[in-house]
């Protein structure tokens, strides 16, 4: 048995292109309308203030499109296909098609062939457009990444052996640490310390870090210090201890969405290796939904096609509000499943696909109340 691929047809070109066009004017209306009131206006204050030339200005809202076209593609496909089908439902040609024997799978085929091309596009901006496009906007601007951030090393039992507090840092060059070293004395459920260590200086090697110009406070049993001395260098953090904290040091001031899937499923890994329980919970949600969003564009194309679904007479007005509306909610609900997987309440796996059964379930409620 061999496969034939589907037989293209005049009618597939035909709502392909009407679907495409109306997709594409959504989402540049999108697009400007996200683009125009915070960043063209600090970008033009920057040209105009002579903080960079116009090329500089120029790139610099190019790199923040990969930003907006995440979310442009989803809203612009569902408004594309509702203006599209409640076109032709007002013209009469939905009744056309379906007189001639077409069924609702059939008629939406171009549609769905579509969206899983602007999947693709919302996949594809999300792992390696918006992480680029980042980096790209941080070269041009000179900005240079600064942390603050406290490391605790800890034994297989959970005794905390270490803690490094880097007050500030930039790249691998560190400044002002302070590493608490812990005794193997337990009080009340309070750890003991047995040397506080201050450095001025330090730099994170891939295998170590090494810090300098170091005062060393040894500290008593009783909890006071008894000597003090100065060390001129001095190692800590060796081997895989190194680089974990380095790794976590840089990610803890991204924001995920600047980090592509590879390096985001690693640094869950990592917080999950740490025992960082909310930051995994939160980071594992997040890079599911890298997988799930792009899916949305499916839904929101088939939903579009259904709410386009309209008698001749029927008002426009409603199709378009429930439309906007279910845009709203999806969005401005994210940042609560965040915070319900960050939290425990429920499982990264969970939150990050109800938004998508959600969808399943709006759409075939849909499409039994139209009786398609």
């Amino acid at each position: 048995m061999t496969f034939k691929f589907p037989k293209i047809t005049i009618y597939d070109r035909y709502i392909f292109k009407q679907v495409t066009t109306a997709s594409l004017v959504a989402i540049l209306l999108f697009t400007i309308v996200w683009i125009a009131p915070e960043t063209l206006l600090n970008t033009i204050k920057g040209a105009l203030a002579g903080e960079y030339g116009l090329k500089t200005a120029v790139l610099l809202l190019f790199y923040e499109l990969p930003k907006i076209l995440d979310k442009a593609f989803p809203v612009g496909l569902l408004l594309g296909t509702l203006f599209t089908f409640d076109k032709l439902s007002k013209d009469s040609e939905i009744t056309i098609f379906r007189a001639v024997g077409m069924s609702f799978g059939r008629i939406i085929a171009p549609v769905v062939v579509l969206s899983l091309i602007f999947t693709g596009l919302c996949f594809v901006t999300g792992d390696r457009g918006t992480p680029m496009a980042a980096a790209k906007m941080m070269a041009i601007r000179g900005d240079v990444r600064s942390t603050q951030y406290i490391y605790t090393q800890k034994d297989k039992t959970g005794h905390p052996l270490m803690a490094v507090i880097v007050s500030k840092s930039y790249e691998r060059e560190l400044r002002n640490v302070i590493v608490l070293d812990f005794s193997n004395q337990v009080y009340q459920d309070v750890h003991q310390l047995s040397n506080i260590y201050s450095a001025k200086s330090g730099y994170a090697y891939d295998d170590r870090w090494e810090l300098k110009d170091i005062s060393n406070y040894k500290i008593s049993n009783d909890g006071i210090y008894i000597d003090i001395k100065h060390i001129d260098k001095m190692e800590i953090l060796k081997g895989d201890s190194a680089k974990n904290a380095f790794t976590l040091m840089v990610y803890s001031t991204m924001k995920e969405r600047d980090i592509n899937n590879h390096n985001l499923r690693n640094y869950a890994k990592l917080l999950k290796k740490e025992n960082l329980m909310e930051e995994y919970n939160y980071t594992l949600n997040k890079y599911l939904q890298r997988f799930f969003h792009p899916f949305i564009c499916v839904l929101l194309a088939i939903l579009g096609c259904i709410l386009g679904f309209s008698k001749p007479r029927e008002q426009r007005l409603i199709g378009f509000t429930i439309a906007v509306g279910c845009i709203f909610v999806y969005y401005i609900t994210l940042p609560f499943f965040d915070l319900l997987a960050e939290k425990e309440i429920l499982s990264p796996y969970i939150t990050a696909t109800l938004p998508t059964f959600a969808f399943l379930i709006a759409i075939y409620a849909f499409y039994k109340s139209k009786d398609l």
